[in-house]
């Protein structure tokens, strides 16, 4: 393959620009790869492992995780706590602002607002979380006292009234959603002095990892898409490790190799332990996923509907 120079056609579609970027070097010929092994995954009917840190929830593309979910997508989700939170305040009508990277930190302390980049989340915001969750948890002690996370955040789901919400879409179109990391944030907190009042109150964490363990098997094919790094990415690659390491692997992020660590692990290194197969599709982007995911799925969801692949 040959590098082709790139030119803008008017009208030009997802599709045409993504396509373009086989041609044109460095990270938009990985990205083009992930869109293509997108469409494979989907294709070949793998059970799709989507996992994400919360700062992508905090971002505006929770509603593009929710509405892969209906379009089913993804299979099983892993995230982190926050982004459970997260979603449910955007639920209940929360807000959050863009501001600036470069910002009085200080001062945005003394106003009670808190930092993700350069997004913004007020404290009002998790004080209306800690008024909508405890009821919500005590109807769930009532109705059972000992909770596997991904049944507890099923049943969470459930009383949400919002389609834009992974929870919602998740709980609605039975797609687990695990959370090994449930008590890494305000959700954790809460559910740490509702226990404090009711000792029989178990929240679970072990018999979930049963559960993702459960969710797929040695035989059925299986892919990855994990954004960004964290425990929510080897969470479900430890999953397919475990059943026989998955077919297709996409990894977006904004860490390197050198580090040694999970999230700057890339899907090659993956193969050395067996979480993806010797000769599985794969690829591995390098950048914000804020700007590479949506180009390389939104990609991939026109070439699946067009080939009328898409539900």
């Amino acid at each position: 393959m040959n590098v082709k120079d790139f030119q803008w056609k008017e009208g030009m579609t997802v599709r045409d620009l993504v396509q373009q970027y086989q041609h044109v070097g460095f990270q938009s010929v990985e990205l083009a790869r992930a869109s293509d092994v997108f469409v494979k995954m989907k294709k070949n009917n793998a059970k799709i492992f989507l996992t994400f840190t919360s700062n992508m929830v905090t971002s505006g593309l929770r509603g593009f995780f929710a509405q892969l979910i209906k379009l089913k997508i993804a299979d099983v989700i892993v995230t982190t706590v926050g982004g459970i939170e997260e979603d449910i305040m955007k639920s209940m009508g929360e807000t959050f602002s863009i501001g600036s990277f470069n910002t009085d930190d200080v001062e945005l302390h003394e106003q009670g607002i808190n930092r993700v980049g350069n997004l913004t989340i007020k404290n009002e915001s998790y004080m209306n979380f800690e008024d909508w969750i405890n009821p919500v948890l005590q109807k769930l002690y009532d109705k059972q006292k000992r909770w596997a996370v991904s049944e507890l955040l099923h049943e969470i789901g459930m009383q949400l009234n919002d389609e834009n919400s992974i929870l919602y879409q998740a709980s609605r179109n039975n797609v687990p959603i695990f959370c090994p990391s449930i008590t890494d944030g305000a959700l954790g907190f809460h559910l740490f002095l509702f226990q404090q009042k009711n000792p029989d109150f178990i929240i679970d964490v072990v018999k979930d990892f049963g559960n993702i363990l459960f969710v797929t098997s040695y035989d059925e094919k299986k892919a990855v898409i994990a954004l960004g790094g964290s425990i929510s990415k080897h969470h479900a690659i430890l999953c397919t490790l475990l059943n026989g390491g998955a077919e297709y692997a996409v990894y977006m992020t904004t860490a390197h190799t050198t580090s040694g660590s999970m999230s700057g692990a890339t899907t090659n290194e993956a193969k050395s332990w067996g979480k993806v197969k010797d000769d599985s599709d794969v690829a591995t982007v390098i950048g914000d996923v804020t700007i590479m995911f949506p180009l390389a799925m939104i990609r991939a969801l026109e070439v699946l509907k067009k080939e009328e692949l898409l539900e």
